[in-house]
């Protein structure tokens, strides 16, 4: 059998088992360069990956054929993060080929599970802004967008986390060690990126007055291509990671005098832009290494939009119409200076008519509501290192104020907010300004947010521009997060309903009527035990702590952020244990308190939270008077693999953060799917997922967004909250006063004094009742099985929503017009 591939005629793979048992057998060989007797599992997981990327492969370049055949227009998603987890079982899920690939390895001597766990996960992002990046891909792929990634193919994640005598350790993610199977260097799409130098203005032949940046460094962006295959295998997308080469290799003069390292300085500190996913900003030279790689990816990226519109187009105007990008955060939002460049100094398009075509080109999604959180870059730096970009910054924020000027007169007030740059404290450029005025839709993720957007941080853009600003809420792929995370439940799921919920996630809504059948729920209660089966496995594998998988598996995991509210579940976890000290009659219901999650290095209080976690896990999983009833893990370096562990196997859902804080969230998203009931804030998706599954199926507590306003505007007095509630003032007392850690009892003394005599920011002391009281009404939902199985299934059935299929499908029908 054969089938075209552009203009060659090519055998197609085998996908039976014994087409892949060769194919394993001969890139064993061939590719990894040994034989089955003295392989490794790793070795194994090599050949098995080259033998699923040659059967995406196939896929691939029909897919791109077809988009230039067809003159598709393409979605491009820039980001900074793309979190991808693990490859080999999702592509095999994806592909339709598991089963037979899970035969034929085990048919080969080999254990499969052994073999996929070698995999390395892809250090290319940290958190939330990351896996929905994934999400989207994959979703892309599924739908039939023609959509592409861009990023860094960065040597070195954010950092591996250790954890040391309680205190998080961070080492290098040095992900790349042995090599990725997944990508294909291109070595022949290389593009330069410039740096520094100066601008040249003068008039051409015709008296138009041009710019010419001139004198600046150089550094080259080489490509590297991960197929993204989506669900059927039938499209297969493209994620394209630049990476930083140098100029050139070494100076030979330098090396002829022997100096070595000075004669690769020049290619070291080129190659530092891809080196490391957020090098640290505490210092100078971090914050412009970090501004740096925000341009490198967006000049390499540019030059490759426009190389492949130029292939088959000549006319300028029609850019919009076969090119949408997507900003993911503003990390990327340096793409409208800088295509604004290019369109005006490099092909001499005309001002007015390049702002038109970049802002019908780009959208933002914004991911933040706190205003420190949203990115400014200092002036001086933008001039060091951009010259150019930031004269453009200058005069589109020049026409756009005049524009302003003209509609509000005398109005300078709102002038100076909406301006491109801040004057408060040194000027710097705003770039979520930058983002918004120059795309013609900003998103939110969820409605909450976006409702918060309007009203908040881009009021009065909202007021300038009413319908920019538009909602599209998150979701996640059911292929990783249900499919391949939970395959006890996919199948279980599969065997009542069929398969079509995989690719149609309202299908779900199919299990409602299962909820009250005693089978069905028993059944769903076996999977959920086998689950957290596993789950205890790693952990006392792993930490070395041994968990009751009868207790109630109450799981955070999540970024470690003050505004996440880690600490208030600390509280609840102190509380929890002072009342099974104080009334040995109680009889609680046993709980394992699960916490994961990284701290940014530079990030004290963070870290220190983590060190509490420890220091009470070491207490409390130690008292004998406690025992199994309640345990306290925290899970380190908390990543996809993990999360695909953690997420089958939850209970309960912490989603506690202040409310006005959350984008959306996604973890919670995860954990309902899989049949975890949530307790959380009226915050980001926890208002959807309510509106979805019913306020009786989750426990929500807690001030709403617009309560917390009012009251930090009135002046929360968090002394008297603690004074007023003594089980809340024994557990900050015990925190802070060294029971929990004797060898140094004012360690965690600052926490307390955040929440007490610093005005308790984040209302920890606020919400702390009504978190108790929710806390308390999951105890009374667990003691009946029954009743809590009911509404694990109705969270799982109500989910459908919050496919990322749908988040895409909305994007391309109302922001990228690519359906």
């Amino acid at each position: 059998m054969t089938k075209r591939i552009g203009a060659p005629v090519v055998p197609l793979l085998g996908d039976d088992v014994e087409s892949i048992k060769y194919a394993l057998s001969s890139h064993l060989l061939y590719t990894v360069g040994k034989e089955p007797v003295n392989a490794t599992a790793r070795d194994w997981f090599m050949a098995a990956a080259h033998t699923v990327r040659d059967r995406v492969t196939e896929h691939w370049m029909p897919t791109l054929n077809r988009y230039y055949q067809d003159d598709r227009k393409r979605v491009y998603y820039l980001s900074m993060e793309f979190l991808i987890g693990r490859t080999l079982v999702n592509s095999l899920i994806n592909l339709g080929i598991y089963d037979n690939v899970r035969t034929a390895i085990t048919e080969l001597g080999q254990d499969f599970d052994e073999v996929a766990a070698w995999e390395v996960e892809a250090a290319l992002g940290n958190g939330g802004l990351g896996r929905l990046a994934a999400c989207l891909l994959d979703s892309m792929a599924t739908i039939g967008v023609a959509g592409f990634g861009y990023g860094i193919r960065y040597d070195y994640g954010m950092f591996t986390q250790h954890v040391e005598h309680g205190w998080q350790v961070e080492s290098p993610e040095n992900w790349l060690r042995y090599g990725n199977p997944w990508e294909f260097p291109r070595p022949g799409v290389i593009y330069p990126v410039r740096f520094g130098g100066k601008v040249i203005h003068y008039r051409d032949a015709l008296g138009h007055a041009r710019s010419q940046w001139v004198d600046a460094e150089e550094v080259m962006a080489m490509a590297f291509d991960v197929p993204v295959p989506g669900y059927g295998g039938k499209v297969v997308n493209n994620l394209r990671l630049w990476s930083a080469k140098s100029t050139r290799e070494f100076d030979l003069k330098y090396f002829n005098a022997g100096n070595y390292i000075e004669a690769v300085r020049d290619k070291n500190e080129s190659e530092t832009l891809s080196k490391v996913l957020y090098p640290s900003d505490m210092t100078d030279r971090g914050k412009e290494l970090r501004f740096k790689q925000e341009y490198f990816f967006v000049a390499a990226s540019i030059q490759d939009i426009l190389g492949r519109f130029r292939k088959s187009h000549s006319d300028w105007s029609l850019l919009p119409d076969k090119v949408a990008i997507q900003l993911n955060d503003t990390h990327p939002a340096l793409v409208v200076a800088e295509l604004m460049r290019v369109l005006v100094d490099e092909h001499q398009i005309e001002w007015s008519k390049a702002g038109d075509i970049t802002r019908r080109c780009c959208a933002y999604t914004n991911h933040t509501l706190l205003p420190e959180a949203l990115e400014t870059w200092p002036v001086d730096l933008f001039q060091r290192v951009l010259p150019r970009h930031l004269e453009i910054v200058y005069q589109m924020n020049h026409e756009f104020l005049q524009g302003v000027r003209y509609r509000h007169p005398g109005d300078s007030e709102l002038l100076r907010r909406v301006s491109l740059i801040a004057e408060e404290g040194g000027q710097r450029v705003r770039m979520a300004h930058l983002a918004v005025i120059g795309s013609h839709k900003v998103n939110g993720v969820a409605a909450i947010h976006t409702g918060l957007m309007k009203s908040t941080i881009f009021s009065d853009f909202e007021h300038l521009s009413p319908g920019k600003i538009t909602n599209k809420t998150n979701g996640v792929t059911p292929r990783r997060w249900l499919l391949a995370a939970n395959p006890r439940l996919s199948r279980l799921i599969t065997e009542k309903i069929g398969d079509s919920w995989i690719t149609d996630l309202d299908q779900l809504r199919k299990l409602e009527k299962l909820a009250d059948n005693k089978a069905f729920r028993k059944a769903f209660a076996e999977v959920k035990r086998a689950n957290k089966d596993s789950l205890a496995a790693m952990m006392s594998m792993r930490l070395g702590v041994d968990v009751d998988v009868e207790s109630l598996f109450d799981v955070q995991v999540k970024r470690i952020h003050e505004y996440k509210r880690q600490l208030l579940n600390v509280l609840h976890v102190v509380t929890r244990y002072n009342r099974i000290r104080t009334n040995p009659l109680l009889n609680p219901v046993p709980r394992t308190v699960i916490i994961g999650g990284k701290a940014a290095p530079g990030y004290h209080i963070a870290k220190l939270i983590i060190k509490l976690i420890n220091d009470i896990a070491e207490v409390v999983n130690n008292d004998p008077q406690v025992g199994r009833t309640l345990k306290v893990v925290f899970v380190p370096n908390y990543n996809v693999s993990t999360a695909e562990l953690v997420m089958p196997a939850a209970d309960l859902s912490e989603q506690i953060s202040t409310a006005g804080t959350e984008a959306s969230g996604t973890g919670n998203m995860k954990m309902s799917m899989n049949g975890a009931l949530t307790i959380g804030t009226w915050d980001g998706a926890n208002v959807e997922i309510c509106e979805e599954v019913g306020e009786e199926n989750m426990f929500l507590f807690g001030l709403t967004a617009q309560e917390v306003a009012r009251r930090r505007m009135d002046g929360h007095d968090a002394q008297a909250a603690v004074a007023a509630n003594p089980e809340l003032a024994h557990a900050l007392d015990l925190i802070g006063s060294g029971f929990f850690s004797p060898d140094q009892p004012d360690r965690h003394r600052q926490l307390v004094d955040i929440l007490t005599s610093g005005g308790d920011h984040y209302l920890l002391t606020a919400d702390y009742p009504l978190y108790m009281a929710a806390q308390d009404r999951v105890d009374q939902t667990y003691r009946d099985p029954e009743d809590w199985t009911r509404k694990a299934i109705l969270n799982v059935a109500r989910m459908g929503k919050f496919s990322s299929d749908r988040t895409v499908a909305e994007y391309a029908r109302e922001i990228w017009n690519a359906i």
